[in-house]
């Protein structure tokens, strides 16, 4: 495909090369001359070539600086649209979907949530009721029909649908390896709150006749196993027991034997620490335990609590060799915080320049869902069936984070151990 256009900047480079080739797989050409049927986008003020499909530019691409933008919302084709221009498609798609994957807004003023992170009722996604859609996504299957009626013999590479779980382990387990000092003190709030089927509980686990509830970890090998799953783990190795940082200790054996063990066999990354949101040395210190427990420095990421600030947070992972982050998306509600399902490099704005860290999107939390939404087993379900099916209609990827202690027999998470079975042997074994 070519796209016409004046001199390319850095910022149109990006997204077209994004949403033409990494959403949709066409390989595109800046401005050259056609072979005959080559498909033609021509992104220019006024049209330039008769057969090409045109799309008038907003502005926002060719500017080199961080300013608000003025956001009216129309529709296309039963979809929410902004940046309205006069071309053959009515907005600047490729504006569009530049200021919602680069987080365009986050840079601007806004308020922060209670923890520090960018509120996600601050979004144009949530103000405007698009923020359980890729709307990037969605825009872009559209604008490929477009394409495919006007050049039939433009052919793209093949996407289809996949399904990628990831798992935080902030709590390893619920009474093991705790040490005599917390495990007498669980004891005696439970004591001293009436919990004495957790203490019953407790000393079984305790004294070996009874598995830690947490302990899920091979069960979930055996269902990756089934369905044939490629999981990503995330580890927390804070140093200190403090605050929301509350797995038992790095230097313990156990944790250390568990994050050997899936390391060896899955994608496994580091868990940053609320702590280490607040220092570099701290963030630098877990670094270097992971490397020294696993023999390899990571190489994936997903901050602890979704606790993070644009640029300042990405730019950390990039300083220390990170090159995937899985942190997009909302501590505080499910959805697509980037407006997509696929992977994309992360675009410095300050900077104006592409980097090297591949930020993977989520869209479902099962914390978000049982804590923020208030949701039942059975909700959670439909919630998990609907990201399904808007991710499958536009062949991306379907990322969501589970915990280990929601998978597990303790009583407060009844129901949400057999709901993630039945999603999976229901739906997701289908598609992959």
């Amino acid at each position: 495909m070519i796209i016409i256009t004046g001199k390319p900047s850095p910022r149109i480079e990006y997204i077209f090369r994004f949403v033409l080739e990494s959403v949709l797989g066409y390989n595109i050409r800046f401005n050259e001359d056609p072979a005959p049927g080559e498909a033609v986008l021509v992104y220019t003020d006024t049209p330039q070539q008769a057969h090409g499909i045109h799309i008038t530019p907003q502005g926002l691409l060719t500017q080199n600086d961080i300013t608000p933008q003025e956001v009216a919302m129309n529709n296309w084709e039963d979809l929410p649209v902004f940046f309205e221009t006069d071309g053959q498609v009515p907005f600047d798609l490729f504006a569009a979907a530049f200021y919602l994957v680069t987080r365009y807004e986050e840079y601007l003023p806004h308020t922060k949530d209670e923890y520090g992170r960018y509120a996600h009722k601050e979004s144009l996604a949530c103000r405007q009721g698009f923020l359980t859609q890729p709307l990037i996504d969605q825009w872009a299957m559209k604008l490929k029909e477009k394409i495919s009626r006007q050049f039939p013999q433009e052919i793209p590479e093949f996407r289809k649908f996949s399904f990628t779980p990831t798992y935080d382990v902030d709590h390893a387990w619920l009474f093991r390896h705790r040490g005599v000092m917390r495990t007498v003190a669980h004891f005696g709030r439970d004591l001293l709150g009436g919990d004495h089927e957790k203490n019953r509980l407790r000393l079984r686990v305790l004294r070996g006749r009874e598995k830690d509830p947490y302990d899920i970890y091979e069960w979930l090998y055996a269902i990756h196993l089934r369905y044939g799953l490629k999981p990503y783990y995330f580890f927390p190795l804070a140093i200190k027991v403090k605050g929301y940082d509350r797995n038992i200790s790095p230097y313990k054996p156990a944790l250390k034997d568990l994050l050997i063990y899936h390391a060896a066999g899955y994608k496994t990354g580091i868990h940053p620490s609320w702590q280490s949101g607040d220092s570099v040395s701290v963030f630098n210190e877990e670094l270097t335990l992971f490397e020294a427990i696993t023999g390899a420095a990571p190489v994936c990421s997903r901050f602890h609590y979704i606790r993070f600030n644009l640029p300042e947070g990405y730019r950390k992972l990039v300083e220390a060799g990170i090159t995937e982050d899985h942190s997009m998306g909302y501590g505080t509600t499910n959805g697509f915080r980037a407006s997509t399902s696929h992977a994309f490099l992360w675009y410095d704005l300050n900077r104006e320049t592409v980097t090297t860290l591949k930020v993977y999107p989520y869209c479902w939390m099962d914390a978000n869902s049982y804590y923020e939404q208030k949701c039942t087993p059975a909700q959670a379900y439909d919630e998990l069936r609907h990201y399904h099916d808007v991710v499958k209609k536009v062949c991306g990827n379907m990322e969501i984070i589970s915990h280990n202690n929601f998978l597990s027999t303790e009583k407060g998470f009844a129901g949400w151990k057999e709901v993630y079975e039945i999603f999976l042997d229901q739906v997701v074994y289908w598609e992959i």
